[in-house]
């Protein structure tokens, strides 16, 4: 796996699979690469995949200091694109990776062709926050009580029922805990409305209707603020649609992708 370098000199790791137009994958929230691992194949049948390891997670490095913010770690993703000699991608990112994305379509628009955010937020004030009873269970002290209280945000019952994992959607279980923290924050203080207006590249906003985690209400908001995006709901996803819900997830985004230019508006 090769690593480009950031800014400050951190190494970081990604992957690239497939041929055709290269299209950037950006996981979520303290999870590597491997996030994609369920659907890659899907994707590098028709494109070149990249994806990485955010910093402080898999294989990338994982400093303690403060560059973990969304904004920072699109900068990060301008490091792979130029380590990968990319100088034009597609991008879909989902949660954080969501998030990461709108910055990258926002300062760094001639590195983005067409976006696709998926299951996640234009962050806080302006975005819809998960209730408090998600928050308490997901802090309970009990990390197998707060585990199950995640897996049942990604995925369905009839789901979990039937594939018994590994769930790749759960986190990097060898991040340090300063990296999660930091991860965490980074999501916390998101906030890209201002930002969101100037997104040039033609966009799909993709939520599943059942999200708690990251509620779908996010989605209107997002393709309401992006000029021209458009906002695909796929019935009964909760954060992890385009893992469980891949056959109906994954075509529409890709013939989002190969659209002729004159098509995705």
């Amino acid at each position: 796996m090769p690593h480009a370098q950031a800014a400050d000199g951190a190494a970081l790791h990604y992957q690239l699979r497939g041929s055709g137009a290269p299209l950037l994958l950006l996981a979520g929230q303290s999870n590597d690469h491997r996030w994609w691992d369920p659907v890659l194949d899907r994707f590098a049948a028709a494109f070149t995949t990249v994806v990485l390891d955010w910093r402080g997670t898999g294989g990338s490095d994982r400093p303690d200091t403060d560059t973990y913010g969304t904004a920072d770690l699109a900068r990060d993703v301008v490091a792979v694109l130029d380590h990968a000699d990319i100088d034009r991608a597609h991008v879909y990112g989902t949660s954080m990776g969501g998030r990461v994305a709108q910055w990258l379509a926002a300062d760094h628009a001639p590195r983005v062709d067409r976006l696709v955010l998926g299951c996640t937020s234009p962050g806080a004030p302006h975005g819809v926050e998960r209730g408090p009873a998600v928050r308490a269970a997901l802090a309970d002290p009990d990390p197998e009580v707060s585990r199950a209280a995640l897996l049942a945000l990604m995925y369905t019952p009839a789901y979990t029922a039937t594939h018994p994992g590994p769930y790749r959607t759960l986190g990097d279980p060898a991040m340090p805990a300063h990296a999660r923290r930091r991860h965490l924050r980074a999501s916390a203080r998101h906030d890209a409305w201002d930002a969101l207006p100037r997104i040039a590249a033609p966009t799909l906003v993709v939520h599943g209707t059942d999200d708690a985690f990251n509620p779908t209400a996010n989605a209107p908001l997002l393709a309401g603020r992006i000029p021209g995006a458009r906002s695909l709901l796929i019935p009964g996803g909760r954060h992890a649609y385009f893992e469980e819900f891949a056959d109906e997830a994954t075509p529409p985004v890709v013939d989002f992708l190969n659209a002729a230019p004159d098509t995705v508006r």
